[in-house]
């Protein structure tokens, strides 16, 4: 008896199930917004490819019996859906020798590899980019118990002061570079631990939960390299918004994703809106050509009022500092909890009857898969196309962390 393909269902199940158990820095994010592009078009509402997800208010403490009422402001982030996939041909000999059931799962595999890095590449980079806060500008390697320990509280810390939910639930995560992961299992191996985690971190060779983060390697740690633009002094008192007006940058461009203080500028907790002792970080978002006069950042500085980050405008004749060296590259290692980034996985349609094409949707756990077979008679080509449909947004990179090596 001849070999067959498996169908576009099993292919599917397949291909979901991997997606499942191999996304790493995505398992990892919010996932509660896909029902706003599925769940609304069966409600007759057609939301398009973007969708703006709703930030809640925020409001200051009145003090005494007098009410002062206050205007409620709504911000919004959008998030952007992008299709890809892999496909896959087989000749008729092929399908009728080659593959079989029992190889489906090789095969699959094989197709999802480029599909799974692809998300996880995507999901990192906007960690890079949209990830202000940072820790580490000399890039040391935390290669001792001391610096691990320090490295792991540093981030938490930082997350702390940012007003993230407590260590305690389970929603902290820390992506690490192969570098990253290797000086902190060495660096923990040191320090009390129970025989279960010793013996997980043996065998598997990758940091396991500790200090209240959840740990995972990631080959797709994004790298960020600093231009050769050197600093200059701001100029100009009382600046807010999301452009600071500075004398003339030196040297070369400052790239888009470098980090940078400015004086006298410290971030506030955004509940209680205290000081946190801690400059605030901002980050470069487009690149600066040398000489230029003003610097697009993020987050917009703003020092009052319920929205309220930071603790006064930036202090004028003196200079702003570039995270880091120039012309220098660090690994962009993301300490985060859940909320700071979402993922939104929406299940495509299925191909309409009549087309000659067969499809399979396969969703779970807000995951989604679509699979489609084809035949092309001229070449004698089964055809297998596999389809995700899905979108990232920074919601809260205040609540995420780099540490740089």
């Amino acid at each position: 008896m001849s070999n067959t393909l498996a169908t576009s269902a099993i292919v599917a199940k397949e291909a979901l199930a991997i997606l499942k158990n191999n996304l790493g820095f995505a398992q990892n994010v919010n996932r509660n917004w896909e029902d706003e592009f599925g769940g609304n078009m069966g409600r007759g509402y057609e939301p398009g490819q973007t969708i703006n997800i709703r930030k809640p208010p925020r409001y200051t403490y009145r003090d005494g019996r007098v009410a002062v009422p206050q205007a409620t402001t709504v911000s919004t982030v959008p998030l952007t859906l992008s299709q890809g996939g892999c496909d896959i041909s087989f000749t008729s000999a092929e399908r009728t020798v080659s593959i079989s059931t029992q190889r489906l799962q090789e095969v699959v595999e094989a197709a999802m590899n480029p599909v799974l890095n692809e998300i996880d590449r995507r999901g990192l980079e906007l960690a890079r980019y949209a990830t202000f806060n940072a820790l580490n500008p000399t890039y040391a390697a935390p290669n001792t118990a001391a610096l691990a320990m320090a490295a792991a509280t540093g981030v938490n810390r930082r997350l702390d002061e940012m007003a993230a939910p407590k260590q305690n639930d389970g929603k902290r995560s820390m992506a690490l570079n192969p570098g990253l992961n290797a000086n902190f299992i060495t660096g923990f191996s040191g320090l009390f631990n129970n025989a279960a985690t010793i013996g997980k971190q043996y065998d598997s060779g990758v940091m396991v939960n500790a200090i209240g983060i959840k740990y995972f390697m990631d080959q797709n740690i994004s790298t960020h390299t600093n231009g050769a633009g050197t600093a200059s002094n701001v100029n100009g008192a009382n600046q807010t918004g999301s452009t600071i007006t500075v004398a003339a940058t030196g040297a070369g461009t400052i790239t888009r994703g470098t980090r940078i203080t400015l004086p006298g500028v410290f971030a506030v907790n955004p509940v209680s809106r205290q000081s946190t002792g801690v400059l605030m970080d901002f980050i470069i978002t487009a690149d600066v050509p040398v000489g230029s006069t003003s610097l697009p950042i993020s987050p917009a500085i703003v020092t009052t009022g319920a929205f309220q980050n930071v603790t006064a405008s930036p202090t004028t004749g003196q200079p702003f500092v570039i995270f880091g060296a120039a012309s220098t590259s660090y690994a962009c290692n993301v300490g985060y909890h859940r909320d700071a980034f979402t993922l939104a996985c929406v299940p495509m349609a299925a191909v309409p009857a009549g087309t000659g094409a067969k499809s399979y949707v396969a969703t779970d756990n807000n995951l989604s898969v679509r699979v489609t077979e084809g035949f092309d008679i001229t070449n004698d080509n089964s055809i297998t196309r596999i389809d995700v449909l899905y979108g990232y947004a920074a919601t809260y990179p205040e609540l995420a962390c780099v540490y740089a090596i």
